[in-house]
């Protein structure tokens, strides 16, 4: 770990009274290959989000006028792996496009940003996901309405071959479990750490789930699969049913993250956001690439968390899921900013 994330997670432990919670440094428990093409590999969703910020959330049967309007490229999947790029990584996306003009847009959006798309395909007379979400400009908090064209989805065979081993981490949302399970296989057959990102329930998800290694979910997520409101308990139970040695956790909005591994709960909480919050979209994706991205790195989970709530917080500086992505350089700028604030 360097010595900024030292004291960087030292001074969040004594400022957010958390030096009780760790006896030992919790390290991952697996070996991430090294020699790769690229360090990241996503196979799961793109989208267009029409984003449109308004004052304070409307009631229903009232009229309000907005504040701003923009469009702009998301997905949970695609959204970490731009993430990640700009962090200065290599790495590539699999995952469909609809031929409409939103399609094009994504998919450009994508190839701009230096993500390798060999792989992502284009679907004839389909439509790329959409996604209209309302933000109240006063808190940056968002509603998603969202739509998904069924022939975007892949069926277990359709998912792409030789792929998954190709990156050093595969990382997936799970939206269409038995064609992520098949990579998932893929990806253990060649020794590719496999993380996932999960905010539902899907048909085929017992399949998948014995195969993941790093499972970081909504908050949402645990409780539904277990069916039970206390989260950590929920966590605990979700553990079980992953591969042995899997880490498990989930992102806590405004609060932060958790991570259950080892019998222990490690915790993060949330970075101030610099200049204030103006969009949570996409929050949660770039959770994934900075927590990725210290994996990666080689760093321990309690870096790792760091580093994900950090990426978190400066893509909430401005509107869409992917603006404000930080580059390595900003990252470590609010890292030394924190490592210095007593």
């Amino acid at each position: 770990m360097s010595r900024l994330l030292r004291r960087v997670i030292f001074r969040r432990r004594r400022n957010f009274d958390l030096s009780g919670l760790f006896k030992t440094t919790v390290r991952f428990p697996f070996i991430i290959p090294v020699e790769r093409e690229f360090d990241a590999v996503g196979f799961g969703l793109n989208a267009v989000d029409h984003l449109v910020v308004v004052p304070a959330y409307p009631e229903f049967d009232t009229k309000t006028r907005l504040v701003e309007h923009a469009q702009s490229a998301g997905g949970q999947t695609a959204s970490a792996m731009v993430g990640l790029q700009r962090l200065g990584l290599r790495t590539a996306y699999a995952g469909r496009f609809g031929s409409d003009e939103e399609g094009r847009f994504g998919l450009e959006t994508l190839a701009s940003e230096g993500v390798e798309v060999q792989r992502a395909e284009v679907v004839h007379g389909a439509r790329t996901q959409l996604a209209f979400i309302i933000i109240e400009a006063r808190t940056g908090e968002r509603t998603i309405i969202w739509d998904r064209d069924e022939r975007l989805a892949y069926r277990a065979a359709e998912a792409p071959e030789d792929f998954a081993a190709r990156g050093r981490v595969l990382h997936m949302d799970a939206h269409d479990p038995p064609a992520c399970a098949r990579l998932a296989r893929e990806a253990r057959a060649a020794g590719t750490i496999v993380s996932l990102d999960i905010d539902n329930i899907y048909a085929g998800l017992d399949e998948l789930l014995p195969l993941v290694d790093v499972l970081v979910s909504s908050k949402e997520f645990p409780r539904r699969l277990n069916g039970t409101d206390d989260l950590r308990a929920a966590l605990v139970e979700t553990k079980s049913r992953l591969r042995p040695g899997a880490v498990v956790g989930a992102t806590l909005g405004g609060r932060g993250a958790l991570i259950y591994h080892e019998g222990v709960f490690i915790e993060a909480p949330a970075f101030p956001v610099p200049g204030g919050c103006r969009d949570t979209t996409g929050a949660g994706d770039a959770f994934h690439a900075g927590f990725l991205y210290g994996l990666l790195q080689g760093e321990e989970i309690e870096a790792c968390l760091a580093l994900g709530c950090a990426v978190a917080a400066l893509k909430c500086r401005a509107l869409g899921a992917r603006t404000a992505l930080p580059t390595a350089f900003e990252l470590n700028q609010l890292l030394t900013a924190e490592g210095e604030t007593s």
